[in-house]
């Protein structure tokens, strides 16, 4: 079996992948409280070192691991959940998939492509973490905030074109609908014949809405020009949307683009009419504040 140098590079770095992955996954089972959870990970992490003592052979040397990528999963899991970062770490590896087929004469990289492409995907699904359980009721505050607020945030500068009461009414707006929201949860919830708890749900909605609220409200509150606020809120929407989204494409294994563009054009809409729908009352009212 021949091995070219460029070869004999891609199994070392394939090789330091395993043996940084065995690490992150055997370090983050230590710190599961679920074992169901604990045993999955620990599970992974062996394949993983198994994979790496199947490396070393070929190439016959020991690498070490990387200890920045160690020390990036760990706290990515500590401040996201560990199914986010895994389906991080397995996304990563999918873009080597195509090198892999360099490697493909050697006996030994089939099998390990079975374990990449298959087992390992199917355990990371296997995990259980509660919060995700929760993330309709994150979807339903972030969205009704976004479309809300957005939308009456427009509305409310062209009508009112001062920052602090645009400020003060649209908190007062956001925080009631917060309150509304989370009990509309709750209630919601709780008639449904699900795992999820009620109480649990109508939080993690009004904690979603009142995030929201918070960053679309800072512009207004530390900016004097009413339109530059209006934009940065805006852009802040966009971003809060793009961040989401990309947290739930990962965990959920589905597409990025076509959520967030939806979510984008209907927050961005329902802010453009709000803007006219203001625009118009002023003039007709005659209101200058």
């Amino acid at each position: 079996m021949t091995i070219t140098k460029d070869q004999h590079k891609l199994l070392l770095r394939f090789q330091k992948q395993e043996i940084t992955g065995s690490i992150v996954y055997g370090k983050l089972a230590g710190r599961q409280k679920n074992p169901h959870n604990s045993k999955i990970l620990n599970q992974i992490a062996q394949d993983e070192n198994r994979h790496y003592e199947i490396y070393k052979k070929i190439t016959g040397k020991d690498v070490s691991p990387n200890r920045f990528q160690i020390m990036k999963y760990t706290l990515i899991s500590i401040l996201l959940g560990p199914t986010f970062s895994f389906k991080l770490m397995e996304r990563n590896e999918a873009d080597d998939q195509k090198l892999y087929e360099q490697l493909s004469h050697i006996p030994e990289i089939p099998l390990i492509i079975v374990d990449e492409e298959k087992h390992e995907h199917q355990l990371i699904n296997m995990l259980n973490e509660n919060k995700l359980n929760y993330m309709g009721s994150v979807v339903l505050g972030l969205n009704d905030a976004l479309v809300e607020l957005t939308g009456a945030l427009a509305g409310l500068t062209f009508a009112l074109q001062n920052p602090p009461l645009i400020a003060l009414t649209g908190s007062i707006t956001g925080i009631a609908a917060a309150f509304s929201m989370a009990a509309s949860e709750y209630l919601s919830t709780k008639s449904e014949k699900n795992d999820k708890h009620a109480v649990t749900a109508s939080i993690y909605t009004g904690i979603a809405y009142l995030f929201t609220v918070i960053v679309l409200i800072l512009p207004f509150l530390l900016l004097k020009n009413v339109f530059l606020s209006l934009g940065l809120t805006l852009l802040s929407a966009i971003g809060i949307i793009a961040a989401f989204n990309y947290y739930y494409s990962v965990v959920k294994d589905e597409r990025f683009t076509r959520r967030f563009s939806e979510m984008v054009l209907l927050s961005m809409g329902v802010a453009l009419l709000s803007f006219i729908v203001g625009l118009i009352l002023r003039k007709y009212f005659h209101i200058d504040v």
